[in-house]
């Protein structure tokens, strides 16, 4: 079993962190854990094992580590060895009124993943695994908690097929996690995101009934047997049942590969570009367009840098790179070296920048949203222009990263220091803003208030743009309190959904937007900053 990676250490180490949320918890007794150990064979309450089990990547809790702090620690961590275990560990759970958050690889950005109740952490790492190839329907079934790179690398070596995915988090996240947010990878525009790839699942309710839907339960391709219960689950987080395991489409190892780069002046001209291409039938694998302050730190040009990969049967991505060309060109894009495709490959899991910045006391995060192409360079120009009057801002830039028939993903990336701060050696914000950064200080206020501020800004101009406020990091905490906004009329649908599959209210508690008889969940934790309307 793969365990989750740490984003950052804890400063004193993680059996002695405190918690950085307070509020209420769930009671549970040394009674019921002995009840818990009757359910499943692993259950871990080691210090150490539940500070690592109350966070995950989102970019305050590295900051919170630095001051010896977990988000919220679970009374346990659990870890059941099939599927059976983790029904029994829900329904007692479910009976006794304890929470349970479903952890995977814990790689989420949203604080998804946080027991901010306490309760138990199910951590599903041992439900892991390749249970099945069919390589004539090319279909994979797979445990929910294996690891996206072992499982690609199984599939390449062992059966020459691929799924196509391939998130940032790759070797962090598992398969269960890609389906609860509903994910996206780099290449997602030929082969889809996570709810393209995905045929079935295997769920296990909060009462502990276990359910397959689509393909795992005998449907064929494009049935039409009622509504889609496989879609119910995705990007549900955890809220409606845990899943355990999935049958996704596979594709047979690409024969061949091509790559192009090109330049505009305008990052509104390269949008159009893509705009046209996609509506020419053009599918590149990788299509991303970076602004020009993107471009200057990630290849050193003055320009709007579009790079652009496919890969498939030699023919097809032949004529799909020769749309994008012409398309590119119409647009007034530059021909650029193709190496810069190279550059962005070797370079485009690395995440290490995002402890070194936290370190020099850098508020800094990414935020994806998705619009149709008519609403995307307003909501570009919107964010960027509000972010950059923030005070204390460092940085505001952004880059598409996927794009569809009828729209795109844009990736925006703020980073701030409190403007009280002094010092002035060249730090990790130099790199990243191309200035000198003061050195940290103790400003957890302005901290929260500045990274709320820097939230509401894209996710309001996002909304008002009629954009939707995710695109494949998922709704956690941070975007709860704009889930019923965005949703309109469908949260209600939503809400009634929630009370049916789990009437006691136990399944990831505090996570989209809903209400919780817990209590409020910890973030916002200034009032009126996010403006959201979800339910309290």
């Amino acid at each position: 079993m793969t365990r989750p990676t740490p984003p950052i250490p804890f400063a004193g180490g993680a059996a002695a962190a405190g918690e950085h949320f307070g509020g209420p918890r769930a009671t549970v007794s040394e009674a019921w854990l002995d009840q818990l150990r009757g359910a499943c064979a692993e259950v871990d309450t080691a210090a150490a094992a539940t500070a690592e089990a109350g966070r995950d990547w989102w970019p305050l809790s590295l900051r919170w580590a630095l001051e010896g702090a977990t988000p919220a620690r679970p009374a346990a961590v659990v870890r059941p060895a099939d599927v059976g275990e983790v029904a029994s560990v829900l329904k007692l759970c479910s009976d006794s009124g304890v929470p349970v958050t479903p952890a995977g690889g814990r790689s989420g950005v949203c604080g998804g993943s946080i027991p901010v109740f306490g309760g138990i952490t199910l951590d599903t790492g041992a439900l892991s695994g390749i249970t099945g190839v069919d390589g004539s329907s090319l279909l994979v079934d797979v445990n929910a908690g294996t690891f996206g790179g072992d499982l690609e690398r199984r599939l390449r070596e062992e059966h020459g097929l691929t799924l196509g995915h391939w998130p940032q988090s790759l070797d962090l996240a598992t398969v269960g996690g890609w389906l609860a947010c509903r994910g996206a990878g780099q290449y997602s525009t030929r082969y889809g995101k996570i709810e393209d790839i995905v045929a079935g699942l295997e769920v296990v309710l909060a009462g502990g009934e276990t359910i397959r839907t689509g393909a795992m339960a005998g449907a064929g391709p494009r049935s039409a047997m009622g509504p889609d219960l496989t879609q119910l689950f995705l990007g549900s987080e955890g809220t409606l049942g845990v899943i355990t395991s999935a049958r996704l489409r596979a594709h047979p190892v690409p024969a061949g590969e091509m790559r192009a780069a090109y330049g505009f002046a305008d990052f509104a001209e390269g949008l159009d570009a893509l705009r046209r291409t996609l509506r020419r039938g053009s599918t590149p694998a990788v299509i991303r367009l970076y602004d020009e302050q993107e471009s200057k730190r990630a290849f050193e040009l003055d320009t709007n840098v579009l790079i652009a990969l496919d890969e498939g049967d030699p023919q097809i991505i032949s004529a799909s790179m020769s749309v994008l060309d012409e398309q590119c060109r119409i647009g007034g894009g530059n021909r650029l070296g193709d190496e810069l495709v190279g550059t962005w490959l070797v370079h485009r899991n690395d995440v290490s920048l995002l402890a070194e910045v936290t370190r020099a006391g850098i508020v800094v995060d990414t935020i994806e949203i998705s619009a149709p192409w008519r609403a995307l360079p307003a909501i570009y120009t919107a964010v960027i222009g509000t972010l950059t009057a923030m005070d204390g801002i460092l940085v505001a830039s952004a880059h598409e990263s996927h794009a569809y028939l009828d729209g795109a993903c844009i990736y925006f990336t703020f980073a701030g220091r409190d403007p009280g701060g002094v010092g002035g050696e060249q730090t990790a914000s130099g790199r990243l803003s191309g200035r000198n950064g003061a050195r940290p200080g103790g400003e957890s206020r302005w901290v929260e208030s500045f990274y709320q501020a820097a939230w509401a800004a894209v996710l309001r101009a996002t909304i008002s743009n009629g954009g939707s406020i995710s695109h494949h990091h998922g709704i956690g905490l941070v975007r709860g309190p704009y889930l019923a906004e965005a949703l309109k009329g469908g949260y209600a649908v939503l809400e009634t959904l929630k009370a049916a599959l789990d009437p006691a209210g136990v399944m990831n508690p505090g996570k989209l937007g809903f209400g919780s008889a817990f209590g409020a969940p910890p973030w916002p934790p200034v009032p009126g900053l996010s403006g959201g309307t979800g339910p309290r």
